[in-house]
């Protein structure tokens, strides 16, 4: 039988081992943002005449300013800022409607049950997993009938409608291990359905909101196939306005300039990982008791 010292030491060793590891796939997946970052901060000519992985000689933020200028080429700016606001003006609404949709429907499809609810959860389900492209038609003809096409709530309007089935799926799983009884002892008391929606139910919704909002978050921001469908011109999200700054530049490559524009569209998503990661995983946790 090996001893507790042995032991003790064996286990160290293990778990080193194990960092070791997570360490060097870590720095395996953040070479290319590495190699983004780096290079977005180093003159043309170092990159086109150099070697891409070594640190600048020379020092420059000129690349994320011609990125995120709004210098007119006719009469589309090509920066990425004004694009970037029309993606903030897209997101906000759509994820909290879509939040807050989601945390209706889990509500009613737990304690408020009825027939056919669970064919009605399971076509929400199946909605979720339909691909981008096969709503595309019906969706244009809907905005267009609307009268939303081009426009920015038109975007609202699809990544509700789109993320309204995960949203559901989340709060669902979530309320189904909230108990019944707190509901009917609030119905005896006289509570309606939207005073126990909002009193009670809605009050203990943090973990999950938070999955819901990153996931809606995450999804709607980084989207590219909507906003290239649905909007247009200066109405454009910020990846529209990305794409077509990569696309813009005439004879040499502006790679600097190309690898600011990227960072600067993915420092939200990296900033909301980074502040409410770690709420993420315990949502999901909170949320997978019952399904």
């Amino acid at each position: 039988m090996p001893s507790q010292e042995t032991a003790v030491r064996t286990g160290r060793v293990t778990r080193v081992f194990i960092y070791l590891v997570l360490l060097l796939f870590a720095l395996f997946y953040l070479l290319p943002f590495f190699i983004m970052l780096i290079n977005s901060v180093k003159p043309l000519g170092e990159i086109t005449g150099g070697n891409m992985m070594a640190l600048p000689r020379e020092w420059t933020v000129e690349p994320w300013m011609a990125a995120w200028s709004t210098a007119q080429i006719g009469v589309q700016p090509t920066g990425l800022r004004p694009y970037f606001i029309n993606s903030i003006l897209m997101v906000v609404p759509a994820v909290a409607i879509s939040t807050l949709l989601g945390a209706l429907n889990g509500y009613i499809l737990t304690k408020w049950r009825f027939r056919g609810d669970t064919i009605l959860f399971g076509l929400m389900l199946f909605a979720c997993f339909i691909p981008f492209q096969i709503v595309l038609i019906p969706m244009a003809r809907t905005l267009g009938i609307l009268g939303l096409a081009g426009t920015t709530w038109g975007l609202v309007l699809v990544h509700v409608v789109y993320g309204l089935g995960f949203t559901t799926l989340y709060f669902r799983n979530y309320y189904a291990a909230f108990p019944t009884e707190l509901v009917r002892a609030a119905q005896i008391d006289g509570a309606g359905f939207f005073r126990i929606f909002w009193r009670i139910m809605l009050p203990v919704s943090g973990p999950i909101a938070v999955v819901s909002i990153i996931w809606q978050f995450t999804n709607i921001w980084n989207d590219f196939l909507f906003g290239a469908s649905f909007a247009a011109g200066s109405g454009a999200p910020v990846t529209v306005a990305l794409n077509n700054l990569v696309n813009s530049s005439t004879g040499v490559r502006e790679y600097n300039v190309h690898f600011a524009g990227a960072i600067l569209a993915a420092l939200p998503t990296l900033l909301v990982y980074i502040v409410a990661g770690r709420y993420f995983v315990r949502g999901l946790m909170a949320g997978s008791v019952k399904g």
